[in-house]
């Protein structure tokens, strides 16, 4: 079975955040790991253009009924019509979360990694935990998503 590494973040965000992000879901691809995510715009698309262009997998959980919400990059659209809701959904199917730049919706996803024991990786975002792993590349960022899942198959 792949690791599912999900990617946080906002459905807006600068254009730095959205480079960072790509690069991210480059970094997913090239170890073999598939990205779950949102699904939507802003950091969770730019994750999943960047892991397409390197030909891996993305999964989006969507928040409404439609697939047609899932950005162009979106290999297996979820659709759950749970608003928020989802953000659980998508932290639980995770082996480890990177989560990039966001707003309340990506704290709240922090929040049920840290609940949940789900290891968080940090990319200028939320300070609220010692837990957190702030990382100041992609490339880090994934090499430590990648330890701590290591880490905890041992």
């Amino acid at each position: 079975m792949k690791t599912l590494i999900g990617v946080l973040g906002g459905s807006a965000a600068a254009a730095e955040m959205e480079r960072l992000a790509e690069e991210v879901g480059r970094e997913i691809a090239r170890r073999g790991a598939v990205l779950i995510c949102g699904g939507r715009s802003g950091i969770m698309e730019a994750a999943c253009r960047g892991a397409k262009e390197e030909g891996g997998l993305t999964i989006g959980v969507l928040p409404g009924e439609h697939r047609s919400e899932a950005n162009p990059y979106v290999d297996v659209a979820v659709v759950t019509g749970m608003g928020v809701a989802r953000n659980a959904i998508i932290v639980r199917s995770a082996a480890a979360v990177i989560a990039i730049d966001g707003r309340y919706g990506t704290l709240s996803e922090i929040a049920f990694a840290l609940q949940l024991g789900v290891p968080v990786i940090g990319l200028n975002t939320w300070q609220v935990s010692d837990e957190i792993q702030h990382a100041r590349s992609a490339k880090e960022a994934v090499d430590l998503a990648m330890a701590a899942l290591k880490r905890r198959n041992r």
